[in-house]
């Protein structure tokens, strides 16, 4: 069976008449993904809008399951975290309750960085979409290219870390001690409460021995799953002295020590932060409102790297309406995306490179 065309045509127009059906199917092409990339723009606005910094926020209960260790509430507003009050009973430490300083929100690193790829994105589409003259095909797939990896870069944000890897980034990344209001914390065996500041800093002296014992915690926050997820660690310096009454129950087993991923490894951990929890303030180190390690107070003190144990570690998980719908939009976004890509890379390859 063969295909003839009729009325017959020399091969010289045949060549012709192909390179004008190639090149008309390359123009529509390209005002096809030029639509596309509106309806995109109007959808990246949309994203952009659930992270916006518009009143109230979401507030969110930051408490872990089948137990009171954790109990609270904070507030979400944008890309901070603006305020919250957190109610600790861990087993190591005495029983704290921390409030958010209402100075100094908590940027969430994640957020900022995912906030920074959605202007870069709608930025990108502005340019293109406001030419005089549209560009040309090749001109355009070089623009979603970059666009896609925007978005596949803002979901990995919003995704995290897999859940069965630890994130290093606690041991420099901590929220210091000047996003919190001076900490309460209460004795479980005198009853009396007291006040500290014990979040982000070392205590200038550790106690030794029994329930009283007030170790620093690290306050940790971030993303997973499109879930707002805080990491507490009780910690201990690797020099500070084990009572002897903690070894004789070691030794005989009335004392056990809490099993986790990280009870047996030393960390450089960096209690004053890399000021990524500053936000638009980042460099300005501030002053902690509890006692750095020296034991003086200073508006500006920070402190280096400190060797410690973790002797306890609280993971507490609050899904966020706001970040689940934005991880679903944005999946859309880049399957749309990924689907223009391909029908324009589909034609320009069977375009002549010259």
């Amino acid at each position: 069976m063969s295909l003839d065309i009729w009325p017959p045509i020399s091969p010289e127009e045949l060549k012709v008449q192909i390179a004008e059906t190639l090149k008309n199917e390359l123009e529509w092409i390209t005002t096809e993904s030029l639509e596309v990339c509106r309806d995109l723009k109007h959808g990246l606005e949309d994203c952009y809008a659930l992270l916006a910094p518009i009143d109230p926020g979401s507030t969110l209960v930051m408490s872990t399951p089948r137990n009171e260790k954790v109990k609270g509430t904070i507030t979400r507003v944008g890309t901070r975290i603006v305020k919250g009050t957190l109610n600790l009973q861990l087993r190591t430490t005495s029983t704290t309750s921390l409030t958010i300083a209402p100075h100094q929100p908590i940027y969430i690193p994640a957020l900022e960085s995912l906030y920074t790829h959605l202007t870069q994105a709608v930025s990108l589409l502005d340019v293109t979409l406001s030419q005089e003259r549209s560009p040309d095909a090749a001109t355009l797939a070089s623009s979603l290219t970059l666009l896609a990896e925007s978005l596949d870069q803002a979901t990995a944000l919003l995704k995290g870390r897999p859940l069965t890897e630890t994130d290093p980034t606690w041991q420099t990344s901590s929220c210091p001690a000047q996003h919190f209001t001076a900490a309460t914390t209460t004795s479980s065996t005198g009853g009396g409460a007291s006040t500290v500041g014990g979040v982000g800093a070392f205590a200038a002296s550790f106690s030794t021995g029994g329930s009283s014992v007030n170790n620093p915690i690290s306050f940790h926050i971030g993303i997973q799953e499109s879930c707002v997820v805080l990491w507490l660690r009780v910690l201990e310096p690797v020099s500070a002295p084990v009572h002897f009454g903690v070894k004789l129950g070691l030794a005989i087993g009335t004392v056990r020590r809490l099993e986790h991923d990280e009870m047996d490894t030393v960390f450089k951990y960096n209690p004053s932060g890399d000021d990524s929890t500053l936000g638009h303030k980042k460099g300005n180190s501030g002053g902690g409102s509890g006692p750095v390690l020296s034991g003086k107070r200073s508006e500006n003190a920070k402190t280096g790297p400190e060797e410690v144990h973790v002797r306890e570690k609280v993971r507490v998980v609050s899904a966020d309406p706001s970040l689940i719908s934005l991880f679903s939009k944005l999946g859309f976004l880049g399957h749309v995306l990924g689907q223009t890509r391909r029908n324009l890379a589909a034609v320009l390859e069977s375009f002549p490179q010259n």
